[in-house]
């Protein structure tokens, strides 16, 4: 493919604003800020759905392909993994050869796995086509940043970046309702099928609208062992939270791999100090605004994914819901976030991120505190309460803090920044997700056997304990076939309370995390390199 090419005039990277690109779009709709975020938007909509529509086709998945639970877990640890390991990578990869190149191989090779994985006739094939989705996933997502940085002058980035948030959020938020409709009308076939054809849409307006921009100092040769020692750094830290809850948080083998990504990270950071051209210059984090919106999205997404991930099985195991009424349930949160984030952006323009993510996380800190006071028997109206302020707070976070990072990096480093973006929310996300269900599994195990006791039901051996720990950690009742149905109901009472005490505890653990992140928020400030995308294109 072709490609139209502005040089982006940015300073030597010592923190002072370039001047605006003096490059011009092509003729027609090429290099159009507003049609260029239609483009971004609709690639990236296929990798954030795909992070959650999946699990509600895993059921399907192992009856046909006759695959095990771990199996089944393995579909979404290898598309995550895959994804964190490469992001800050991929977006380098965007800094040096452009990221309208990089966005369009990402989607074609995003859009290609899915279809890939639909024709998959083991579980061992949708798993390696899991890892493909991953890494186009990451070479998409630091690139649609990238453009939009260097597409949209400042004062029209804020609301750009709140479409594409609501663009993440509406999807993410989504994938459980598409995902059981295709899977309960079509087959679990077309919950990948579907990528398809948004990959070509995606493909031709991305060939015919983007306008690749590239810094007139965009890095010219890769720091490979620099790659390596992230790469390792962050797997480790990955496999490491993705396995803890079966190892447990006390395990050798759990500590081994923590450790491990701490001496990668340490040898990385070193090395960065010496190679010429380094994957991350280290420099780069003496912006106290950017550290901070890094540590902000880490904390986000640690209270945001960590609580939710509860969410899912309250409503459908304790409300007996199915996977679309849970979905359906979740609409509020989902709603809110559409709205909310084009109007964070306009707001974060006016008066700047610092009070908008301060605000928007200490929705968040009260909105996992009213979680914590969901019971058994909550009415639709309380849940959908909690679940708006939840979206309202989450979405100036999304928008500032991406705003923050993206906004404070050198143009030349966008894509990089793009890449820190990505790679805080998925290990925030995966760390929520691993601390909150320790928190989770201790609350069950120190509750669950004088729950039981107190209901009258009778002992249970070690082996059955440990057995209907599990069960109700996810809010499963571990009532065995032919169980008389008055013991039937006692049991069912007991794991549901059990449950309920073990999401309230998680949540306000997610509350302190989110009552912290509004403390982090006010060392945010808008983006001092902002201006280097400004005046490319027409508005």
């Amino acid at each position: 493919m072709t490609s139209q090419t502005t040089i982006d005039k940015t300073g030597p990277g010592d923190g002072t604003p370039a001047a605006p690109s003096d490059g011009t779009p092509g003729k027609g709709l090429r290099g159009h800020p507003w049609y260029t975020l239609i483009t971004v938007a609709v690639g990236v909509m296929m990798v954030a759905l795909d992070g959650t529509i999946v699990a509600i086709a895993n059921p399907a998945i192992g009856d046909d392909l006759g695959a095990s639970l771990s199996e089944l877990q393995w579909i979404t640890n290898a598309y995550f993994l895959a994804l964190a390991v490469c992001l800050i990578t991929a977006g380098k990869l965007g800094d040096r050869f452009g990221h309208r190149q990089t966005f369009l191989i990402g989607v074609v090779g995003f859009a290609a796995a899915s279809g890939a994985i639909g024709l998959s006739d083991s579980i061992a094939l949708v798993i390696i086509f899991r890892v493909f989705q991953g890494l186009f996933g990451a070479l998409l997502m630091p690139a649609a940043l990238g453009l939009l940085r260097a597409t949209f002058p400042a004062e029209k980035l804020n609301m750009a970046i709140g479409i594409w948030g609501m663009v993440i959020g509406a999807s993410t938020a989504g994938g459980p309702i598409l995902g059981g409709v295709l899977v309960e009308h079509v087959n679990w076939q077309s919950v990948f099928f579907i990528n398809v054809p948004v990959g070509v849409l995606a493909v031709v307006l991305g060939a015919w609208i983007l306008l690749d921009h590239r810094a007139e100092n965009a890095p010219r040769s890769f720091d490979l062992l620099g790659i390596a020692l992230l790469s390792a750094a962050m797997f480790c830290l990955v496999w490491a939270l993705i396995k803890a809850p079966e190892w447990g948080w006390g395990d050798v083998q759990t500590w081994s791999f923590i450790i491990g990504s701490f001496a990668g990270f340490g040898a990385f950071a070193f090395w960065e100090t010496k190679v010429r051209e380094p994957l991350i210059p280290l420099a780069l984090f003496r912006s106290v605004p950017l550290s901070a919106g890094v540590v902000l999205m880490v904390l986000m997404a640690i209270a945001f994914m960590g609580g939710l991930f509860f969410v899912t099985f309250y409503l459908q195991n304790v409300h007996g819901m199915s996977p679309i009424d849970a979905g359906l349930h979740l609409l509020p949160l989902t709603g809110m976030m559409i709205v909310g984030s084009p109007l964070a952006g306009v707001m974060i323009t006016k008066v700047g991120p610092r009070i908008p993510l301060a605000g928007g996380m200490a929705f968040t800190a009260l909105a996992m505190y009213g979680m914590s006071t969901l019971e058994t028997d909550t009415g639709s109206a309380v849940m959908s309460l909690w679940f708006a302020l939840l979206g309202l707070g989450l979405a100036p976070v999304m928008v500032g803090a991406t705003e923050v990072i993206v906004g404070n990096a050198p143009l030349e480093l966008s894509g990089v920044a793009g890449g820190l973006q990505q790679a805080a929310m998925q290990i925030g996300g995966s760390l929520g997700t691993a601390v909150l269900g320790a928190v989770m599994a201790s609350k069950v195990d120190s509750d669950l056997e004088g729950n039981w006791a107190k209901a009258g039901l009778p002992p249970l051996t070690p082996e059955q304990a440990g057995q209907a720990s599990e069960a109700v950690q996810v809010g499963v009742a571990p009532v065995a076939e032919g169980t008389p149905p008055e013991i039937a109901t006692k049991i069912t009472d007991v794991a549901h309370d059990t449950f309920i005490s073990g999401m309230s505890m998680a949540s306000l653990v997610a509350a302190g995390v989110a009552a912290v992140a509004v403390l982090v928020a006010f060392l945010t400030k808008r983006g001092e390199n902002a201006e280097a995308g400004a005046g490319v294109g027409h508005i």
